[in-house]
């Protein structure tokens, strides 16, 4: 059997993707009255983000933040009332989806205006300075979103400030229903942050190990030097799918930006892609297929009663 930290990371990432298939059954049956951002295929960069957090860390998230609240600890029976706007969700369901904060876990704020979450986090890291308090503010963001204005401000303030901040951006070459190359030209993300006295990292393995350990080294050092990093991971979101159209006679790829994935389907599993852009085909691959049945049994027989829509 696979080490505790290693279960522990295989554990939740399975939970993240059912608990998300779960909820993408409700859309498709209409369940919600709020639009729903699913995360399918960002699992392992949340969970090793959130394990490599510590208690005087703080994360502000995006309008696509469920996987980082599964990592934080949010129970799926939260976020469904959440979504339900009941009192018993979450934030009492007074967040909906692309505004859920979640105080005890350390998301501070969420917001669903691109790049606005950049901002807040800048003026969170000066209060940490202005206090002499420890600990480092995550920010995430999208390639979208460093498109605003208020990323390259972020990045500059915080470099002139010194203070401890780490920007994700999470790369799926998706902004709403458009691909970078079909709405602008390339940005090098790492000449950007170089331009602007600011430290960079690339993330494209799918291993949630390497991911979380080099977070962690990160971690530590934008805490103990006082400096600004920006890590770029490139992933998949998966759920897309084929449409035919006058102007595409071959095919045009749609991914999804909110609501149902309608080509997925709970009954089929966990792993939606066998190829490395699904982590959890890489996780199976990795840890080995026997433990990854024995962790998807027992996290499926704990979400049984969700399981039947």
């Amino acid at each position: 059997m696979i080490d505790g930290l290693h279960k522990q990371f295989l554990t939740n990432v399975i939970y993240s993707r059912y608990a998300q298939l779960i909820i993408n059954e409700r859309i498709k049956s209409g369940h919600f009255k709020i639009p729903v951002h699913l995360a399918l295929g960002h699992e392992i960069i949340s969970e090793a983000l959130c394990t490599a957090m510590r208690t005087t860390d703080q994360l502000l998230c995006t309008h696509r933040n469920i996987h980082y609240q599964l990592g934080r600890g949010a129970k799926l029976s939260e976020i469904l009332a959440e979504f339900k706007l009941s009192k018993d969700g979450l934030a009492k369901g007074l967040g909906g989806s692309m505004n859920l904060s979640n105080p005890k876990g350390s998301i501070v704020y969420t917001s669903s205006i691109l790049g606005n979450n950049l901002c807040v986090g800048l003026g969170f890291a000066l209060t940490k300075k202005i206090k002499k308090e420890d600990g480092v503010i995550f920010i995430v963001t999208g390639d979208g979103a460093m498109e605003e204005g208020a990323f390259y401000e972020t990045i500059e303030n915080a470099r002139n400030m010194d203070l401890p901040i780490v920007i994700l951006v999470e790369n799926n070459n998706w902004s709403l229903a458009s691909q970078i190359n079909e709405r602008r030209k390339p940005i090098d993300l790492h000449e950007l942050a170089n331009s602007l006295g600011a430290n960079y990292s690339l993330l494209s393995s799918n291993n949630i190990i390497d991911y979380y350990e080099k977070i962690n080294t990160i971690r530590e050092k934008v805490n103990s030097l006082k400096l600004i990093e920006i890590i770029e991971v490139q992933l998949t979101t998966l759920g897309g799918w084929i449409i035919q159209h006058d102007d595409f006679p071959n095919g045009k790829y749609v991914n999804y930006h909110a609501g149902k994935a309608p080509k997925v389907t709970l009954d089929n599993g966990p792993i939606l892609l066998y190829d490395a852009n699904d982590p959890l085909f890489l996780m199976r691959e990795n840890f080995g297929e026997d433990n990854f049945t024995i962790i998807d049994t027992i996290v499926r027989s704990k979400l049984n009663g969700y399981m039947n829509i």
